[in-house]
């Protein structure tokens, strides 16, 4: 079952120095019927404009991925952590059983863009973590790249949930085949440009939701730029 989520129905906010739109229930959009997608509770698209940032704030129990779209994202945290990450590029945190952190854009003049995800942690006060990863470019170009894994897999960034995510940058007319294992799921989001799934159109911003499907076939019809998460069906 494929099902088309146009990013003009998703929940919005505009903060002034901070434009987010909600694909789930978060912040000041909620609605009952849409909480969440398997363990996948959250998954923002976040544009911080100069020199605006979430201050320091508290997060425990929830393992939370950034994936950075453009600009530049700098992270602290109670951790001891402080790095600056730029476009394609992974930070990762599961936060157990508490943690710390601010994420600000520091340049003066440019936006940043970054999609914000929230997974659900198997239990509650599992070991903290802290990590980030360089992608390149030539990475996910015309390539599902595996970004994203359980501890268990063969991700460069690993977190505790039984969860893979992919990311590509497709070139016009380029396709690529996902095959989808029994009893698991997909929420897809394209990013930039214009895919096809399974011969159905998503823009910038759109999404779906993949279930009770045993492959999928991703279509470039403009230069793309696409990530999605897999995971058990619930």
């Amino acid at each position: 079952m494929l099902k088309k989520l146009n990013h003009k129905n998703m929940g919005t906010s505009n903060l002034g120095w901070l434009e987010s739109r909600f694909h789930f229930s978060f912040a000041e959009y909620r609605n009952p019927d849409n909480i969440n997608f398997g363990v996948l509770r959250v998954l923002n698209d976040d544009i911080v404009h100069p020199k605006g940032g979430f201050d320091t704030h508290p997060h425990q129990n929830m393992e939370i991925i950034s994936y950075i779209v453009k600009g530049e994202i700098t992270h602290k945290d109670s951790m001891g952590n402080s790095e600056i990450l730029k476009r394609g590029e992974v930070q990762y945190l599961s936060a157990g059983d508490g943690i710390y952190h601010s994420e600000y854009n520091q340049n003066e003049s440019k936006d940043l863009r970054l999609l914000q995800i929230w997974i659900v942690p198997p239990r509650n006060g599992l070991p903290r973590l802290y990590g980030s990863h360089q992608f390149t470019k030539e990475q996910r170009a015309n390539n599902l790249l595996n970004i994203v894994s359980s501890q268990k897999g063969k991700a460069k960034v690993k977190i505790h949930q039984d969860i893979n995510i992919y990311v590509s940058q497709l070139e016009e007319s380029k396709s690529l085949e996902f095959q989808i294992k029994e009893n698991r799921q997909i929420y897809f989001v394209q990013i930039e440009g214009t895919s096809t799934v399974n011969n159905i159109e998503l823009n910038e911003g759109d999404a779906m939701e993949i279930t009770k499907e045993s492959s999928i076939e991703m279509k470039a019809l403009t230069s793309s730029h696409f990530l999605f998460l897999e995971m058990k069906e619930e």
